[in-house]
């Protein structure tokens, strides 16, 4: 019997595909260096065996120690994104809006406790009594309620101002970047 479906092809061999790296033996791996390797270390020079750091026998007379240098590295902010601007200055200004509101009921309530606003609103009541009636009622003016509706009203007042301020402020620096170059930033590793 013969076979009559034509040439067989046999299968590649084991290859890289189009878009693929061929394989490497597996090595470990090295990370590229941020400064150049030292002398006699160059492309042609044959790799060093890894072994244990041993110390150094103390001389005699060894000449005083320097202290190791810190890297220092000079950074340049040429842009900022003016929409993780908005984000972050949105999410800062809800945060700053509610410890307004917080901070403004823990207030109140301390100075209730304290009887600050019956004093005070005693003395405002006599100053502006007339001949018809009671004058001025401080403590229902400044109830709870009406305070923290007062204070909510700010701190939404506060969280549109500040991001739009913002955003705009990124735009601004945006364009004097351009002009000058930026915020140049000088940053060291800590040792």
């Amino acid at each position: 019997m013969t076979d009559a479906r034509g040439p067989q092809y046999e299968p590649f061999a084991a290859g890289p595909l189009p878009g693929e790296r061929p394989a490497q033996p597996a090595q470990p791996y090295h990370p590229p260096q941020a400064y150049p390797p030292p002398a006699g270390a160059g492309a042609g020079a044959a790799p060093r065996k890894a072994t244990a750091r041993r110390p150094k026998p103390a001389a005699p007379e060894a000449p005083a120690r320097t202290m190791p240098r810190t890297r220092k590295a000079r950074l340049r902010v040429a842009k900022v994104d003016p929409w993780s601007v908005m984000k972050v200055s949105f999410l800062l200004a809800i945060a700053l809006g509610i410890c307004t509101v917080v901070a403004a009921a823990v207030l109140w309530m301390v100075m209730d406790a304290m009887g600050v606003f019956s004093a005070v609103g005693g003395t405002i009541s006599e100053a502006t009594e007339g001949k018809k009636g009671t004058g001025f009622d401080l403590e229902s003016f400044l109830s709870l309620p009406r305070v923290l509706t007062f204070t909510s009203i700010i701190a939404a007042i506060n969280v549109v101002l500040a991001t739009a301020l913002a955003t705009l402020g990124a735009f601004i620096y945006n364009l004097s970047a351009g002009f000058v170059g930026g915020v140049e930033l000088t940053l060291a590793e800590d040792e």
